[in-house]
C-alpha cells in the first residue's frame, strides 16, 4: 500500500499537488512543474522525498496519495528530523487508512534513522485534519509561529546580503564554497 515514489510517479504527484492546492483554496500557488519535481525528487542530489499510497484495482495500482518530505536538523537534539511538507490523500480514497500508513511509514523512517522529530504544518481551518493529527498524538505548537519570505521581500532581503568570498558572486557557487 506504502511506497517509494518512483520517477513515473511524477505526473501523478504533480497532479495530487494540484488538486491539494486547490482544496486549500491557493490553485494558483502550484506552479511547480514535472521537470522540476523530477529533479528534486530523483536527480543527483534529490533534495527532497516522496512516499505513495496507492489501491490495487482490477489487478493494476493506482496511486491516490502522497507524502513529500524532506530532513531537517534540530540544533537542540543535534539530530535530523523529518518536515513533512505535503501529504494529500485523493477525496475517494479518504478514510481507507492511507494517510495514517504515510504518516506511521515516515514515524518509521525517524525511529530508524535515530531523528528526534516529525513535524508538519496544518492551516488553522482545516479541522478534519488538525483532528486526525491530533489523534494519533501530534501536538500543535501554539508557541511558535511560522514565518515566510517570498517575491519581492526575499529578493529585497537577498539584495542585502554582504556575500561570502566568490569569483562569480552567484548563491549557488558561494553556498558550495561555505559547504
Amino acid at each position: 500500500m506504502i511506497r517509494s515514489a518512483k520517477p513515473s510517479d511524477v505526473p501523478a504527484i504533480l497532479a495530487m499537488i494540484r488538486e491539494l492546492a486547490a482544496y486549500e483554496r491557493a490553485p494558483q500557488e502550484a506552479k511547480a512543474t514535472e521537470e522540476q519535481l523530477r529533479t528534486a525528487l530523483f536527480g543527483e542530489h534529490p533534495a527532497v522525498f516522496a512516499l505513495i499510497a496507492e489501491e490495487v484495482g482490477d489487478g493494476a495500482a493506482e496511486p491516490v496519495g502522497f507524502a513529500l518530505w524532506f530532513r531537517n536538523f534540530s540544533t537542540w537534539t543535534g539530530t535530523h528530523g523529518v518536515y513533512l511538507e505535503d501529504l494529500y490523500v485523493t477525496p475517494r480514497a479518504r478514510g481507507g487508512g492511507h494517510g495514517k500508513a504515510l504518516l506511521a511509514e515516515l514515524a518509521r523512517i525517524c525511529v530508524e534513522r535515530g531523528y528526534a522529530r516529525f513535524e508538519w504544518s496544518v492551516l488553522d481551518w482545516n479541522e478534519p485534519a488538525i483532528g486526525f493529527y491530533a489523534s494519533l498524538g501530534a501536538e500543535p505548537m501554539d508557541e511558535w509561529t511560522v514565518r515566510r519570505l517570498s517575491g519581492e521581500p526575499l529578493r529585497a532581503l537577498a539584495a542585502q546580503a554582504p556575500g561570502i568570498a566568490s569569483t562569480s558572486g552567484s548563491l549557488s557557487e558561494a553556498t558550495s564554497l561555505s559547504n
